[in-house]
C-alpha cells in the first residue's frame, strides 16, 4: 500500500468521551518524552477542565480518529495571558504511541491551522519541547512555520537540560485583523 492508499484519519472536534484516550496519549509524553515539560501526568478530568478553558476562549480542540480510535489530538491556546498577545495563539499536537507516520499529526495541524485562519488571530506559535524533536519540527516546517529561535536549556526533565524550539506561522496579515 502506498502512502496515498492508506486510510486517512478523521479529524473532528473533541467531545467529553474522548478525554480518557487524550489523557492516555498525553501521559506517554509526560512520562517518557521531552515534548512537554510537564512532569506529572494530568488525569482525564484535568484534561476535560483544560478543554473547557480552551472552548470558553472559542479556540479549537480537535481529535483524530484512525481505525475507530482516538489516535491524536491538537488544540490552540492563548500564547500569553497579557492583552497585547490577544492575536497570537500557540498550537499543541500529540499523536498516540504507535501511530507515528500515519498522517495524523499532519491532518490535525492542517485542520487546526484552517480553523484558526477563520478566527480573529494573526500569528500561530509552536513551542516545541526538545530541539531533537525532529518529527514535530519537520511537521511544522512542512505547514509553513518558520524557525524563529531556540531557548537553550530552559527545562530540566528526565535528568537532562532541554531546549525549546520556537517556530511561527502567520495566519493573516496585519491589515486582515481588527486591532
Amino acid at each position: 500500500m502506498t502512502s496515498d492508499d492508506r486510510p486517512r484519519p478523521l479529524v473532528r472536534d473533541a467531545v467529553p468521551e474522548d478525554f480518557d484516550a487524550i489523557a492516555r496519549i498525553y501521559s506517554h509524553y509526560v512520562e517518557h518524552a521531552l515534548a512537554t515539560f510537564e512532569e506529572i501526568a494530568p488525569s482525564a478530568d484535568d484534561m476535560r477542565a483544560r478543554h473547557a478553558a480552551i472552548a470558553a476562549a472559542d479556540l479549537p480542540y480537535l481529535v483524530a480518529e484512525f481505525d475507530g480510535q482516538v489516535a491524536g489530538y491538537a488544540y490552540a491556546s492563548a500564547y500569553r495571558p497579557r492583552s497585547a498577545y490577544r492575536h497570537t495563539i500557540e498550537d499543541s499536537v500529540y499523536v498516540a504511541e504507535g501511530f507515528g507516520r500515519c498522517g495524523i499529526g499532519f491532518a490535525l495541524l492542517t485542520t487546526l491551522i484552517e480553523r484558526c485562519e477563520r478566527g480573529p488571530w494573526r500569528q500561530m506559535i509552536a513551542v516545541i519541547g526538545n530541539s531533537g524533536n525532529a518529527g514535530s519540527i519537520a511537521l511544522h516546517a512542512r505547514l509553513g512555520f518558520e524557525h524563529v529561535g531556540v531557548l537553550r536549556d530552559v527545562g530540566f526533565k528526565h535528568g537532562r537540560w532541554v531546549d525549546t524550539v520556537l517556530m511561527q506561522r502567520a495566519l493573516k496579515t496585519a491589515s486582515d485583523v481588527a486591532a
